[in-house]
């Protein structure tokens, strides 16, 4: 399966599950909890799950509204680091179980997660 074809395999609500279930662990979480405003996580949610659905082959309204993703420019307000990176995986990992999507969906998925959060640390150590 290539990356452009996830979205027609597990569809909105797959996109769906996989950010609401990411998204119930993080305000309880120590590392990254404090990293989102609470009064934006609704917020934050449909950022990811619009910006997942066109990463991944659905429609484009993640760039109708926000135009062009510049992951880098913005996270940078946040201190990524090791730690941080370590702990979104993790909890973006037991979200891909909860949400029980199909297995090479999936992988694919847990793989542009691991590549990507790499990418976005902007700390040296933790």
């Amino acid at each position: 399966m290539e990356e452009q074809h996830v979205y027609s395999a597990i569809g909105q609500a797959g996109f769906e599950r996989l950010t609401n279930a990411f998204y119930r662990q993080v305000p309880g979480d120590e590392v990254l909890g404090p990293m989102y405003p609470a009064h934006d996580l609704e917020g934050a949610k449909q950022r990811l799950r619009d910006f997942l659905i066109f990463r991944f082959g659905g429609p484009q309204s993640y760039i109708e509204q926000r135009g062009h993703p510049r992951l880098r420019i913005r996270h940078a307000p946040f201190a990524i680091g090791q730690t941080a990176r370590d702990r979104w995986l993790q909890l973006m990992t037991r979200a891909l179980e909860e949400a029980a999507l199909p297995e090479e969906p999936r992988q694919i998925l847990q793989s542009f997660f691991e590549s990507t959060t790499t990418f976005l640390k902007n700390r040296s150590g933790a």
